[in-house]
């Protein structure tokens, strides 16, 4: 079991960077792809398959170590298939939501045993965390790249508390987040598509919340990784609801579309991106075990950090216009 664990990373890495290699063929590369529009920071049609090599290198991950969380597994699984088919063909808003929901629903059933009120609330949270992933991918290696610090950051929390099966199936993660990341490093070649932002997100808040009911991380400690994310994401639905807009349609108002369109571009915005994120993985990996009041003030400060940078965006975007 320990050799195949210590693999299962490698394959992972291996696998993803050959199935999108296969993705980028000929035959392959027609199928399904993202036309930019009005909406879009790319200008010219990119497959959106990607999402299948992440899949592909995390499956073959498991498969050589099996004892990683069968249930949130399986329920990933689902939801790439199902994400698939939204990228093919398309899927209502409506069913996509309360398919989100289910799969929330069923790791919050599967996993924990917390009092109802509780229950509905990390379910809640784990379906936000997976749209709002989804939400965040939009710009060059922004989605990828993220996803191999905070999928990092959580095999590293877990490997500090033991809890090897946790830690390889996050690394295995990242690894294939790693793999996928040059073909949609700025001009991107591939997209990942909803395939891929979708079982992410989803393993985001799940991985994080079945860690915390392991006691293996605080509850703060994924919402503290993911930070960058679930900020922008929260912030910008936050604004959009106050200008009672259409939340549900596309648009080009997060913080990191934002930045992209003040000239930063995919390539420095995803940069600027990673740094936030490493900033804060660090910062809460070394509050782990620390006194209540340490870890109360690493939360604040990155906050306060994060909030700045989004009301510097802001005046930016303001003063341009």
């Amino acid at each position: 079991m320990p050799a195949m664990l210590g693999l299962a990373p490698l394959a992972a890495f291996l696998v993803a960077a050959l199935v999108a290699g296969l993705l980028l063929l000929p035959a392959a590369r027609r199928f399904a792809l993202d036309a930019p529009n009005e909406r879009s920071l790319h200008e010219h049609p990119v497959p959106r398959t990607g999402g299948i090599a992440i899949a592909a290198g995390v499956g073959t991950a498991c498969l050589l170590g099996h004892a990683f969380p069968a249930s949130i597994v399986l329920i990933a699984a689902a939801l790439a298939v199902v994400s698939l088919a939204d990228d093919v063909m398309g899927l209502p808003t409506l069913l996509r939501l309360l398919l989100h929901l289910a799969a929330a629903a069923a790791v919050v059933a599967f996993e924990l045993q917390v009092p109802a009120l509780a229950a509905i609330l990390l379910a809640l949270a784990i379906a936000w965390t997976t749209n709002a992933y989804n939400f965040m991918d939009g710009s060059d290696g922004m989605a990828a790249g993220m996803a191999v610090v905070g999928f990092g950051a959580y095999s590293v929390a877990a490997q500090l508390a033991g809890a090897v099966p946790l830690s390889t199936l996050c690394a295995s993660v990242a690894a294939a987040a790693a793999a996928f990341l040059p073909f949609n490093w700025h001009p991107a070649r591939l997209f990942m598509g909803d395939a891929g932002s979708v079982p992410l997100g989803f393993l985001a808040g799940a991985l994080g919340v079945a860690g915390w009911s392991d006691g293996i991380w605080p509850l703060w400690f994924p919402v503290l990784v993911f930070a960058p994310f679930l900020g922008d994401a929260t912030l910008t639905l936050a604004r959009r609801l106050w200008r009672r807009e259409r939340v549900w349609q596309a648009h080009r108002e997060h913080y990191y579309q934002r930045l992209v369109r003040l000239g930063f571009g995919h390539q420095r915005t995803a940069l600027l991106e990673y740094a936030a994120m490493a900033m804060c993985a660090a910062i809460a990996l070394a509050a782990l075990g620390q006194t209540a009041v340490v870890q109360a003030l690493a939360i604040v400060w990155a906050g306060v950090a994060l909030l700045g940078a989004a009301v510097w965006v802001d005046y930016r975007c303001k003063a341009q216009r």
